[in-house]
């Protein structure tokens, strides 16, 4: 397994540093495997296609990270997560603007929906329209992630989950307020 990863990690590296000066599109698995001298054959054991070593470096990068870590809200999880995205950011803001099957934004978005499935049923119930809710909020956090980061000058992390955050609590808020009780 040692070996495997390696040989992974070798071409995640080619492949980010490719898109150092060009576009992914513009970018063949070819390229990659000339980048870190190894031959096609190895690129298909370990990845169907250059989509799915994006997803790799996701998963690898942020999921098995914060898998390991207790998280004592979803903010924290938010912020670890936009903070990866900042700091990654030259890298996310191009894959970010591919889309299409297969692309990075539809499998951040599938990641998106298993976690805020639990969340929605757990306000929401068990209803009908579940699914109707979760598309909203997922939607919404996933366009806005992706607004933020392809912003030339994107505002910090923890700046942009303040404000999220904010946004969110006030909306909620108002809600309960002003609506409690008058929605059925």
């Amino acid at each position: 397994m040692a070996d495997s990863n390696i040989t992974k990690r070798a071409l995640a590296a080619a492949l980010k540093e490719l898109m150092e000066t060009r576009p992914f599109s513009k970018i063949s698995v070819s390229d990659i495997c000339e980048k870190c001298q190894m031959n096609r054959k190895s690129f298909y054991y370990h990845f169907k296609d250059k989509y799915d070593l994006v997803n790799w470096i996701y998963y690898t990068e942020f999921i098995e990270v914060v898998r390991k870590k207790e998280f004592m809200s979803a903010w924290d999880l938010l912020d670890d997560l936009c903070s990866y995205f900042y700091d990654n950011k030259d890298f996310y803001r191009k894959m970010l603007s591919v889309e299409g099957q297969n692309s990075f934004l539809e499998y951040f978005r599938d990641i998106v929906v298993s976690i805020v499935s639990d969340d929605i049923e757990h306000i929401f119930g068990k209803e009908e329209a579940g699914d109707f809710y979760v598309d909203f909020y997922t939607d919404a956090f996933v366009a806005a992630i992706k607004r933020w980061l392809l912003q030339k000058d994107c505002i910090p992390a923890s700046e942009f989950v303040f404000h999220l955050k904010k946004c969110v609590l006030n909306i909620f808020k108002t809600i309960v307020q002003n609506y409690s009780g008058k929605m059925e």
